[in-house]
């Protein structure tokens, strides 16, 4: 008896406003790390709408308030990273970039621990690619099965 409730989930740990650092900090790591220089090139100048994407995602994802799903309607990751190549070295630098701001953070060993497998899940989740580089089109190739 008399035992501290401890948090249970990594919003619990973050709440709203540890989450929009650690957003804040994944995306300067991406503007910042030069091995994150290609997935930074898939992203518009303004990161602005993505940040607050990215935040509300999370806020839901972390074991908060659907955000992301009151505001978008579905929680589909596929969908929006579609249009974009994205293979393991792609995948290998946003865990780097969430890897950095995790770190940047202060975020505790537990939490990092806590969300090292989903953050991979995730980031496993958008690749759509099994190459990391985008492959040369034949072009004696009419259909590819």
């Amino acid at each position: 008896m008399g035992m501290e409730e401890q948090p249970q989930t990594p919003y619990e740990i973050l709440g709203d406003e540890g989450i929009r650092k650690l957003v804040d900090a994944f995306y300067d790591a991406m503007g910042t790390l030069p091995e994150a220089a290609e997935i930074r090139a898939m992203h518009a100048d303004d990161l602005g709408p993505v940040r607050k994407k990215l935040t509300n995602y999370l806020i839901g994802w972390m074991g908060g308030p659907p955000v992301y799903l009151a505001v978008h309607g579905t929680v589909c990751l596929t969908d929006p990273h579609a249009p974009f190549h994205i293979g393991p070295r792609q995948t290998e630098q946003w865990l780097k970039c969430m890897e950095t701001a995790l770190e940047k953070t202060g975020a505790s060993d537990e939490l990092k621990n806590m969300l090292k497998l989903p953050l991979e899940h995730v980031a496993n989740t958008v690749r759509n690619q099994d190459e990391s580089d985008p492959q040369p089109r034949d072009p004696n190739i009419i259909a590819v099965g």
